[in-house]
């Protein structure tokens, strides 16, 4: 029996079930007959001209990517704008497009738990627990072997794929680093968690000025981590592996393929 489009569904909620998604997200399906055959998905973290023209070009059956391209209300999906643009290529080259989002944020091996690994971390708990402890939002643990946070900093800058935007950091180059709590993704809502709180230093991406700026002072006044701030697109693509993995078992009658495509959106930066 050829794989459908249903069948892939079908795998990734077994994988990432949607009920772990935010109240807000928009996860699933987005675009294609369930009853397709698929024979090659292509993974992404954004479904951008680019990655769709990769999955049309390539020949994939299905784009299945991180974001959701329809996440916030439109009122068009007229092809002189992004998003109608995006799906008219996509359907006319009878290609699919499904996201998993914040559903896939959660798993135990979900964005950040992968951000973890590649960062060697143990005793890895979530910073914000859901209904089974083993699974929610961020991650927190320990590193192996103390560090210093500029070695650290370093570290990531090896580990993540290479932006424009780089790695930014608040914080004494030499303070002792122990514990790590981390968020792939924007993760400025979860600076005041307590797990946050007592960690050594805190990573995630989106990092706004007032919210850093008030996590820093009150580092200074009492307690609370130093801040990395990374790319959010890097932060994430580091999970498509796993993603890759995970779904060549589940579904062995498909190609899986991961998108080398930076959609991070920063192309470049001037130092003053």
């Amino acid at each position: 029996m050829p794989t459908t489009i249903a069948d892939v569904a079908a795998a990734v909620e077994r994988l990432w079930p949607a009920a772990g998604a935010e109240p807000w997200d928009a996860v699933g399906l987005i675009a294609g007959d369930p009853t397709d055959r698929v024979d090659s998905i292509l993974l992404a973290v954004d479904a951008v001209l680019d990655t769709v023209d990769e999955a049309v070009e390539s020949g994939a059956d299905l784009l299945l990517v991180h974001h959701p391209l329809l996440l916030r209300g439109v009122t068009t999906v007229a092809s002189d704008r992004y998003k109608g643009a995006a799906l008219t290529r996509l359907i006319r080259a009878n290609c699919g497009l499904l996201s998993a989002h914040t559903n896939a944020d959660v798993v135990e091996t979900g964005t950040s738990a992968t951000f973890a690994a590649r960062l060697g971390l143990v005793n890895v708990r979530p910073i914000v627990p859901g209904f089974d402890p083993t699974r929610g939002i961020g991650r927190v643990g320990e590193l192996p072997q103390p560090t210093t946070l500029g070695r650290l900093a370093r570290t990531l800058g090896d580990v993540l794929p290479p932006t424009a935007s780089g790695v930014r950091v608040s914080g004494d180059f030499d303070a002792p680093v122990s514990t790590v709590a981390l968020c792939g993704g924007a993760g400025d809502a979860y600076l005041a968690e307590p797990a946050v709180l007592a960690a050594d230093v805190y990573i995630t991406s989106d990092l706004r000025h007032h919210p850093a700026s008030e996590a820093r002072e009150n580092a200074r006044a009492s307690r609370g981590p130093a801040l990395i701030d990374v790319s959010h697109w890097a932060s994430e693509w580091l999970w498509l592996d796993a993603a890759a993995a995970e779904l060549r078992d589940a579904l062995p009658g498909a190609t899986v393929a991961i998108s080398e495509l930076r959609t991070d959106p920063w192309d470049f930066v001037i130092i003053q």
